[in-house]
């Protein structure tokens, strides 16, 4: 499930990309498939050790170029280990919400982005998320733990951005169909996998990922801008 939309990160063959809090790789997979170099960056030495295995298969498999480059590489986002001015396209996903420092992350996005590059920065969307944390507070806790620490409106992000030096160029929202799944999951528990209803909506969530059904992908793109789960901010390094 892919939260930013490649054709406005405008990613080219060839392009090196820096994953920013890769987590599970499901953007550095897709990435590295279209072609970009890329450097999955997280804090997570596990979930880092199971991206490495599958750029390595991807290769194997034929799904990716086999001249391509795709690396691990284990780090704190406020301070990043590249040098300046590196990466030509930075994604960011569902990573700001977790850091205290926010506008520290940002700024060592800045400063590793090539002038011209652009950065594609997802969070929780305020509304969808401010129910999650009124209907649950383990939902967002611990932060000890990387929780989540703030609700980022859209004006906030942008105003943060434009503060560190970025250029805010396009933004949307995504995965409007996942937010009422998070809401049942608040309402039962976070952890509560077995609810019987929230067995049923995530077969339907699976089903829609892998089939891609044409009346869910209209609801899905009619409700985005209401309830989308996700906000996607796009912006760009001054030349």
């Amino acid at each position: 499930m892919l939260t930013v939309d490649y054709d406005r990160l405008d990613l080219q063959y060839g392009d090196l990309v820096l994953d920013m809090g890769a987590g599970a790789g499901r953007h550095a997979f897709e990435t590295f498939r279209r072609g970009a170099r890329v450097v999955a960056f997280d804090y997570s030495v596990s979930d880092l050790r199971e991206v490495g295995a599958m750029f390595s298969a991807m290769t194997e498999a034929g799904e990716a170029d086999a001249d391509g480059m795709a690396t691990t590489v284990n780090g704190d986002g406020n301070v990043l280990p590249f040098a300046d001015n590196s990466f030509d396209k930075i994604i960011c996903s569902e990573v700001l919400e977790h850091i205290p420092t926010d506008t520290v992350a940002m700024h060592e996005l800045l400063r590793v982005l090539k002038p011209g590059g652009t950065l594609a920065a997802t969070v929780p969307t305020w509304l969808p998320e401010r129910i999650c944390w009124a209907l649950s507070d383990d939902y967002h806790a611990p932060i000890a733990e990387g929780g989540h620490v703030r609700i980022f409106t859209e004006a906030e992000l942008r105003a943060k951005l434009i503060a560190t030096g970025f250029e805010p160029v396009d933004s949307h929202h995504a995965h409007s169909l996942h937010s009422p799944y998070w809401w049942l999951k608040c309402a039962v528990g976070p952890t509560n996998n077995d609810n019987p209803a929230v067995k049923a909506y995530h077969k339907l969530l699976v089903w829609d990922m892998v089939s891609n059904p044409l009346p869910l992908r209209i609801l899905d793109r009619v409700l985005n801008p209401i309830i989308g789960k996700s906000l996607i901010v796009y912006a760009n390094k001054p030349a």
